[in-house]
């Protein structure tokens, strides 16, 4: 008992199924775009807020600092640490040490306590070997 469609109600069903279909489609699309656009704009959120946080503390510093260089004997002792003034009689004696010399020598250091823990090492094994000995 099939019924009988008629041709005109063919045409209406393939014009308002396919606007139909356009449209779900255009709106699945709007919503993942704009699903994109709010995961993105949170992100950028996160890093701002921590630039923020990172600015109010280098401010806090800052003002700390402001307040350290109204004192006197912080300021005289500031502008002789770090621009080489000096006092009436004094020398200034500046020592610069690069980085590659601090780790060279930490380096040589740590193979020099390698060595010294290697041949205690041996001497400890050497000598209750001899205790072994003379007790078997």
């Amino acid at each position: 008992m099939a019924r009988k469609v008629s041709k005109r109600s063919k045409k209406r069903l393939i014009i308002f199924g396919t606007l139909s279909v356009v449209m779900i489609f255009y709106a699945i699309y709007s919503a993942f775009y704009y699903a994109i656009d709010i995961y993105t704009l949170s992100s950028k959120k996160e890093e701002l807020t921590s630039t923020l946080d990172n600015l109010k503390s280098n401010e806090q510093s800052l003002g700390i600092e402001i307040e350290k260089l109204n004192d006197p004997d912080y300021l005289a002792r500031y502008a002789r640490e770090n621009y080489l003034y000096s006092k009436n009689g004094e020398y200034i004696i500046k020592i610069e040490s690069s980085d590659e010399e601090l780790t060279t020598i930490t380096s040589g250091n740590d193979y020099q306590t390698i060595i010294v823990m290697g041949v205690a090492f041996l001497i400890t094994v050497f000598i209750f070997k001899k205790k072994n000995q003379k007790q078997g």
